[in-house]
């Protein structure tokens, strides 16, 4: 009896011990098993595709301008400081309407006033103040952009912020250099396809690409800071040149190859 309960009890051993070996063997085959989260399928089509990219630009030249005065002043009341301020502005308003130049052109894009402190007094004394307003404006011919940097310094404007030039038919050129674009990348698409003794077959996909559109505007800027009355008096003897404006479009195609 009890021989039988020692061998049975040595049988139960050999079956746990037997039991734990294979657990420990599964655990370890699967451990090195990597599976991923998940599968992509590729169709043949996506396999037959050739994607390829084209930039094209065109020059054009300006013929409309954009001008950002500024009117600058100062007095040791805020009161006179503004009614100085706003007797200049008013002349040079007054100066661009008899020039020519529509209402709806003319804004007031910057308007401010701040007091002038004595920094090196402990109190920080105010001394005074200053006021600057900016006028924009907007949709000038280019012929009479010169006449009205001469004539704004004689009305009152001591600052000429910034100019701005741009086409007046700067979409059509943009959707000019767009067709040139994506005639470059057909033609690159053309010759990889023969490369690889293939024939392009139609368009898939087109996305146009790096589109900014405040690229129709190129300009000089002459740097904020007050009174560059020098800056602007010397615009009264210079031509305004205009240069080229360089209209760019890039564009992604895709095509199928058979």
């Amino acid at each position: 009896m009890k021989r039988d309960m020692k061998n049975n009890r040595k049988k139960y051993l050999a079956a746990g011990t037997a039991a734990c070996l294979l657990a420990i063997s599964l655990s370890g085959c699967t451990s090195n098993v990597a599976i991923p989260d998940t599968i992509k399928v590729q169709s043949a089509d996506e396999v037959n595709q050739i994607t390829t990219s084209g930039r094209e630009e065109v020059k054009v030249v300006p013929d409309m301008a954009k001008i950002v005065f500024a009117v600058h002043t100062q007095a040791s009341s805020a009161e006179t400081c503004q009614q100085d301020n706003a007797k200049n502005l008013d002349a040079t308003i007054q100066m661009l309407k008899e020039l020519g130049v529509e209402e709806r052109s003319i804004q007031t894009s910057s308007y401010g006033m701040n007091p002038i402190q004595d920094w090196n007094s402990s109190t920080q004394t105010i001394t005074g103040y200053e006021m600057e307003t900016q006028l924009t404006v907007s949709d000038i011919s280019l012929d009479q952009a010169g006449t009205l940097l001469s004539q704004a310094v004689t009305a009152g404007v001591n600052s000429i912020e910034r100019v701005e030039y741009f086409c007046s038919d700067y979409d059509a050129k943009y959707q000019e250099a767009l067709q040139k674009a994506i005639a470059m990348a057909h033609t690159k698409a053309q010759v990889m396809a023969e490369a690889e003794a293939r024939q392009l077959g139609s368009v898939v996909n087109i996305k146009e690409t790096n589109y900014n559109p405040d690229a129709r505007y190129a300009g000089y800027t002459s740097g904020s800071g007050a009174y560059q009355g020098e800056r602007a008096a010397a615009a009264m003897d210079m031509s305004v040149m205009a240069g080229q404006v360089s209209v760019e479009a890039s564009v992604e195609v895709t095509y199928q190859m058979q």
